[in-house]
């Protein structure tokens, strides 16, 4: 089941190539994604000393009144991926025109896991042809249903 998701990821950005990680949240976290709260907007994943981290992901506090004062919504948290995985990660990341965005956080089972994806952005040429397509099949569509 998706908690939250990147709305805009398809829009900017062609996927290469997606990956699902394990998060690493406290308690007060999961309650909060659980509740659907949370943004994933300008988020995007580091890699640093053979880790794999979501930076600028925000989360609020589940009960904000009760939460740590050090309670930090925008922490970089650290996904949990092989080592193989992170390997291709940090190979793509410090490739020109390559970086690594999450697309959506969603449970499975009792987890809370992160779809990741290896991306290009696209340009603005790139973008109205999508919307061009995606008019096309909206209008075939339309069409079909109609007869």
């Amino acid at each position: 089941m998706t908690l939250v998701e990147y709305k805009k990821a398809f829009l900017k950005y062609a996927p290469i190539e997606s990956f699902a990680a394990g998060l690493e949240l406290t308690g007060q976290e999961v309650k909060s994604l659980r509740n659907r709260l949370g943004s994933l907007d300008g988020s995007r994943v580091v890699v640093r000393g053979g880790e794999a981290f979501i930076v600028g992901m925000t989360i609020p506090a589940y009960q904000a009144a009760n939460a740590p004062k050090s309670y930090d919504p925008e922490r970089a948290r650290r996904l949990l991926l092989t080592k193989k995985e992170i390997a291709e990660l940090y190979s793509a990341e410090s490739k020109k025109g390559l970086t690594i965005v999450p697309l959506e956080v969603y449970t499975n089972k009792r987890l809370v896991k992160a779809r990741i994806a290896i991306v290009r952005g696209k340009g603005r040429a790139d973008r109205r042809e999508d919307l061009k397509k995606k008019d096309a099949l909206r209008e075939a569509s339309r069409v079909l249903k109609n007869r």
